[in-house]
């Protein structure tokens, strides 16, 4: 009698040990697969579009032959035209189609090195907001077929100079510290095929 109630009790114990070690192993193992599964993507995503967000400024800085230069967000070359003596464009019709302006919806936004301080936006003829820098209205040039080149540079187009800006929003005049600026220069007409999009 005695020894039937002892191995029932052992039966017993040994049933309940199994039956939480399985359930241990099956419902513990899926549901930490299964937050990890679900966070991960989520996690990654956000990573991925705050890095692309804040990669994209409206003003950079590049280091170019001529110093470091204020580009796009694209990495194309901005101008100041001489012609504009306040923050107020001169520049339309024929001249923006050959130098686009820096148009922006909302406020600019600076890249490393770029003065914020000096960073503004004026209302152009038409309505848009053309970005300046310390009071000079930006200008890309539609002879710059990709990002790095100076085509524009010195140029005396539609009245007055144009000249690249440096981060303290001067314009640039001295010449390249070496000639790896021709070599854009040159590559310029097998690039000409290229649309002027994108400005």
């Amino acid at each position: 009698m005695k020894s039937n109630t002892t191995k029932a009790a052992a039966m017993a114990a040994v049933a309940v040990i199994a039956a939480a070690v399985s359930g241990c192993s099956s419902g513990g193992g899926s549901t930490s697969q299964g937050s990890a599964a679900g966070s991960s993507p989520s996690s990654s995503m956000q990573a991925s579009s705050t890095s692309t967000a804040s990669a994209v400024k409206t003003v950079m800085l590049k280091n170019t032959p001529f110093g470091k230069i204020l580009v796009n967000g694209k990495g194309r070359t901005l101008y100041l035209f001489e012609a504009d003596k306040t923050s107020k464009s001169t520049c339309s019709d024929a001249c923006a189609q050959a130098w686009p302006p820096l148009i922006v919806k909302g406020t600019p936004t600076a890249g490393s090195g770029v003065q914020t301080k000096l960073m503004s936006t004026s209302v152009r003829s038409g309505g848009s907001k053309q970005v300046t820098y310390k009071g000079h209205p930006l200008y890309t040039y539609q002879g710059d077929h990709k990002a790095g080149q100076t085509n524009g540079q010195g140029l005396n187009q539609f009245g007055a100079k144009w000249y690249v800006v440096n981060a303290d929003g001067k314009k640039v005049t001295a010449k390249p510290t070496n000639s790896s600026s021709s070599p854009t220069s040159s590559s310029s007409p097998s690039a000409s095929s290229s649309s002027g999009g994108g400005y």
